[in-house]
């Protein structure tokens, strides 16, 4: 994944597009202290990459919900930009349906019978859609299924 961002990047470079070289160097950016973070001469796994990916593209979602609220489009149209470049990196997310089927055999795994066991819903659910769902969106799901 990593090396297909560079790639792009380097194409955008030869290709003129100013927004998309920006859009991925941030990003390349935000790899790189991430593995400073890390360690020293450490990399980032597929699975890090993507949840750092799912990161960025959470922070544009949230920039543009302010945006609309404060009535910038300009500033919204930037970010949804971003957004679509970003999330063009990301694992295919799974659908509704397919989320809601994953939460009723990790509900059925851990026994759950009420909202109080969501902890452990959650705990035996998230490692099997991280990187591929919306923690807020399988979250909502989750109190759904145990209400």
């Amino acid at each position: 994944m990593l090396e297909k961002i560079k790639a792009d990047l380097k194409e955008a470079l030869k290709s003129g597009n100013s927004f998309k070289v920006g859009t991925l160097r941030y990003v390349l950016s935000a790899v790189h202290n991430a593995e400073i973070d890390k360690g020293k001469g450490s990399k980032l796994t597929e699975e890090e990459l993507a949840t750092l990916l799912q990161k960025q593209a959470k922070q544009r979602k949230e920039s543009i919900e302010a945006y609309r609220k404060g009535d910038r489009s300009d500033l919204v149209e930037k970010e949804e930009k971003e957004l679509e470049i970003i999330e063009s990196y990301l694992p295919e997310q799974l659908s509704e349906e397919e989320i809601k089927k994953i939460v009723g055999e990790a509900i059925k795994q851990v026994g759950a019978s009420g909202p109080q066991d969501m902890g452990k819903v959650m705990g035996a659910l998230m490692p099997k859609v991280k990187g591929r769902a919306d923690g807020s969106l399988v979250s909502r799901l989750v109190k759904e299924q145990l209400a």
